[in-house]
């Protein structure tokens, strides 16, 4: 599976980037033919001002999430949460 990891308006250090796969890689043994994962983080206005968006390319579809956290990780962590489970829901419906 490859991982595009995208900063807005930022530079991400690679300690974030190591983070990001690392977490996001592990979605991949829930649904194997995942296409591509395009991880988008920005910083907004707001008291958790920290976006992470996780845009997950499957045949036929897409699953998309985003999440708003006080830090990227905690944003990447419930991303990933709410895609494993997304993932396992749409590959028992393809596999039934």
């Amino acid at each position: 599976m490859e991982i595009k990891v995208q900063s807005i308006k930022f530079d991400a250090d690679q300690k974030l980037i190591d983070y990001v796969n690392r977490k996001v890689g592990k979605l991949e043994k829930f649904y194997e033919d995942v296409v591509r994962c395009e991880v988008s983080l920005s910083l907004l206005p707001d008291p958790e001002n920290k976006n992470a968006k996780v845009r997950m390319l499957i045949p036929g579809s897409e699953v998309v999430v985003e999440r708003n956290a006080d830090t990227f990780e905690e944003a990447i962590t419930e991303c990933v949460g709410i895609l494993k489970e997304k993932l396992v829901s749409v590959k028992e419906k393809r596999y039934k």
